[in-house]
């Protein structure tokens, strides 16, 4: 008798999880928004880039349908190697980028920006130095709930 009112109650609260929405859904578009601020600011930092400048500070929802929204944060920086292409600049910051968080690389054809993206984390970077010095970075979230 006591197992089987044990399982009741474990049904019950499973039920009850599942009917209120308190399970996880996973982060809103907010919340991988700061999620992506932090993992660009933090490639940055680690990668000792000089005059780092945020070219868009995200913050703010961009709607993409069905209630869902999501967000977008870019910075550029400036190497102390100033005769550094491009290439060698997104492999430095693919090599950083993997003590910061753990991102896959989706795209890397060679002389070219490398797209990562991370399912954990719901967001997506490209790492797009132009070369001459310069880093950039931009990223953006997945489609997620506004709320």
């Amino acid at each position: 008798m006591g197992r089987s009112v044990r399982l009741g109650v474990v049904v019950c609260a499973v039920a009850l999880l599942a009917v209120s929405g308190c399970a996880d859904s996973g982060p809103t578009a907010a919340e991988a928004g700061e999620t992506l601020k932090s993992h660009i600011t933090e490639l940055m930092k680690q990668r000792h880039a000089l005059d780092v400048q945020i070219t868009d500070p995200g913050g703010r929802d961009i709607p993409c349908g069905e209630g869902k929204a999501k967000r977008t944060f870019a910075a550029v920086g400036r190497d102390a190697a100033t005769d550094r292409e491009a290439d060698s600049l997104n492999t430095l910051l693919l090599g950083t980028l993997s003590g910061v968080a753990t991102y896959r690389i989706v795209e890397d054809r060679g002389n070219a920006p490398i797209k990562l993206a991370s399912n954990d984390y719901k967001t997506k970077i490209v790492l797009e130095s132009p070369g001459n010095g310069h880093y950039a970075v931009k990223g953006e979230t997945e489609c997620l709930s506004a709320s």
